[in-house]
């Protein structure tokens, strides 16, 4: 099995002349009232990887609590979700992460078929849709938004790769698989404390942020997968235990690389 090691990550380069921005501009569209804090973890994600601006899309109740959570986070209100405001908001962002926190609906569908950005697809976005709506996309879904994804999409585990296309999948699990049209790789960082709640937020977060930075779907979901398993152990090492929370993965990225 191709096991992933730390010799596999790879960062992106960051000109020292650059400005804000240079370095990606990343929209988040998500949350809920029951789930506001999956989009916060993700988007301060997000910012850890070294993207220089992550911005919350979400309905007006969620932002203003996500504004309560962080000052980190541009936050746009909107009083309802409306596709033809978020291929608008887009325009001015180099990939978009959408799914967290957010409850399946029908415009998720109709926005991701629509879009003109590189995607990461996570959560109940991935209930939405199907294989065959999405190119050059990466989806990262925990075992059971897999099977949901299959079954929208008409096929089973022998034949789905043939719709992968260059879509990249980031299966999560005991040992999570980035999956490829022709091949898998494998990432054994983590442990059983990475079962919390959020961490799978803290996960498409970073895969996001190194994307907004120009990373390839594949270079992104490597660095994330390996990364946030990293994360964990150095949490379980210095809780001496299973305490950790989702939050305390955003603490110590530099001591992992």
């Amino acid at each position: 099995m191709n096991y992933l090691t730390k010799k596999d990550i790879i960062l992106p380069k960051r000109n020292p002349k650059s400005h804000k921005g240079d370095n990606g501009k990343l929209l988040i569209i998500g949350g809920s009232k029951d789930y506001v804090g999956a989009i916060a973890l993700a988007g301060l994600a997000a910012l850890r990887t070294g993207v220089d601006w992550v911005t919350i899309a979400t309905l007006e109740k969620v932002g203003w609590a996500i504004n309560c959570l962080t000052p980190d986070l541009v936050v746009k209100k909107l009083k309802s979700w409306n596709v033809n405001k978020l291929l608008t908001l887009e325009k001015d962002f180099s990939a978009v992460l959408i799914g967290n926190g957010i409850n399946k609906q029908t415009w998720i569908k109709n926005y991701i078929k629509k879009s003109k950005r590189p995607l990461i697809i996570d959560a109940d976005a991935i209930k939405s849709i199907n294989l065959q709506d999405i190119d050059n996309a990466l989806l990262t879904p925990h075992q059971g938004e897999f099977d949901i994804l299959l079954k929208n999409s008409k096929l089973n585990k022998k034949n789905y790769k043939k719709q992968l296309k260059n879509n990249i999948i980031l299966l999560k699990g005991k040992i999570d698989n980035i999956i490829t049209k022709s091949k898998t790789l494998y990432n054994k960082t983590g442990n059983p404390g990475m079962t919390k709640a959020g961490t799978g937020d803290v996960l498409a977060g970073l895969a996001a942020g190194f994307k907004a930075q120009g990373l390839s779907n594949k270079q992104s979901a490597i660095n994330a997968s390996y990364i946030n398993g990293a994360l964990g152990d150095l949490q379980l090492k210095k809780k001496k235990g299973y305490f950790f929370i989702a939050s305390d993965l955003l603490i110590d990225i530099k001591k992992v690389l």
